[in-house]
């Protein structure tokens, strides 16, 4: 993943020790790093390492205006006047400061256990037939994209079926209709209301991920942390003591929009009443990402910020190690040996005629990787 990529900028004034005074600029904050950009200059003059930070801290300066603290090393950056207030940038800035506190510990852990193994001897092995791998991969990954491409289209599609169909369900009978049908299946609905308490006891069983969020509801300028948590049947976004803000079930999500690799947004249409939306800001994000785009292929839409991220994470040259190999050879085995003999044209339909015409052209294929 790019670690150039910005995840959040906001509009402040930095207090510039060289020259004694405020400059107005923007304060960016990327994956692992904290920017300052001067807005008549367009110089650089913040530039660290979330993990060089050794505290945050709100403060205020001539005891008058708030402000924020950075204390970096033993240097102390102050900036003021920050929007859209000091509070959604300190959560979003310790959030981020955390988590990243915490995945370097893992990945110390990581690289020293990396340095003992023998690396090296299979890297060896692999460059020679890297560059045909990567070949081969590319035209495969190509191929993919386009049947990745009709897929997303039909998903949104049906996606937008379902929206339409459970629109429409609510249109024909509307609450204030005093023949509505939904007055003859009032009793039959109180039901599955008595045990939901029930159900909730259950939801534990089912837990995929939990990771910490920065939730901000609607178009509130206010954010507050809490937690976002993805079950079978649906995603439940709670505060901080674990109390449940809102419950999305699978059907009641009508989109997910994912803004960048760190951030998205969950909404629920409804006709004569605003939409339930919520905007999810997390570290942890792309890890949480892959199951959304699994559970809601039919909803989830990647905007361009986001579109770098899908492609690094389905790009051939992440991964050039046994998984490719194995699913190469896979390939390459089921064509070559075909597990069903070929027997007379004279008892075969048009569907099996045509099937192996394809496997004569599968050979052909074959023959040309295997001399790759």
């Amino acid at each position: 993943m790019n670690e150039d990529i910005r995840i959040h900028s906001w509009p402040c004034s930095y207090y510039l020790d060289t020259s004694k005074q405020w400059v107005s600029g923007r304060l960016s904050l990327t994956p692992v790093a904290i920017k300052f950009t001067a807005d008549k200059t367009g110089e650089l003059l913040v530039n660290f390492h979330l993990s060089s930070i050794s505290e945050i801290k709100k403060e205020s300066s001539n005891l008058i205006f708030s402000s924020l603290t950075i204390l970096e090393k033993n240097t102390k950056h102050w900036f003021s006047s920050l929007q859209p207030n000091r509070n959604v940038v300190f959560n979003i800035l310790e959030h981020f400061w955390r988590e990243q506190l915490l995945s370097s510990q893992g990945a110390g852990a990581e690289a020293a256990a990396l340095q003992s193994t023998k690396g090296k001897e299979l890297t060896g092995l692999l460059t020679g037939s890297q560059k045909r791998l990567e070949d081969t991969a590319k035209v495969l990954h190509y191929q993919g994209e386009q049947f990745d491409n009709i897929m997303r289209g039909l998903n949104k599609i049906e996606g937008d079926m379902d929206v339409a169909d459970r629109l429409l369900t609510e249109l024909e009978s509307p609450s204030w209709w005093p023949f509505s049908s939904k007055l003859w299946k009032a009793p039959l609905e109180t039901k599955p209301k008595e045990t939901a308490t029930v159900s909730d006891s259950k939801n534990q069983e089912g837990i995929i991920i939990r990771i910490p969020v920065i939730i901000t509801h609607r178009t509130d300028s206010n954010v507050k942390p809490g937690k976002l948590t993805l079950f079978a049947s649906g995603l439940e976004i709670s505060d901080c003591n674990s109390q449940v803000i809102h419950r999305f079930e699978s059907k009641d999500v009508d989109d997910i929009r994912v803004h960048t690799p760190y951030e998205i947004s969950v909404r629920q249409r409804f006709i004569g009443k605003p939409d339930t939306s919520y905007r999810l800001l997390s570290a942890k994000m792309p890890e949480a990402i892959p199951i959304l785009e699994m559970q809601f292929s039919k909803k989830i839409q990647f905007l361009e910020d986001a579109l770098g991220f899908v492609g690094a994470r389905k790009s051939p040259q992440v991964d050039l190690g046994a998984s490719i190999w194995q699913a190469a050879t896979g390939l390459l085995g089921g064509v070559v040996q075909p597990s069903s003999p070929v027997g007379g044209r004279e008892g075969m339909d048009n569907d099996e005629v045509q099937l192996q015409k394809q496997e004569k052209i599968s050979q052909e294929e074959a023959k040309e990787l295997k001399q790759v």
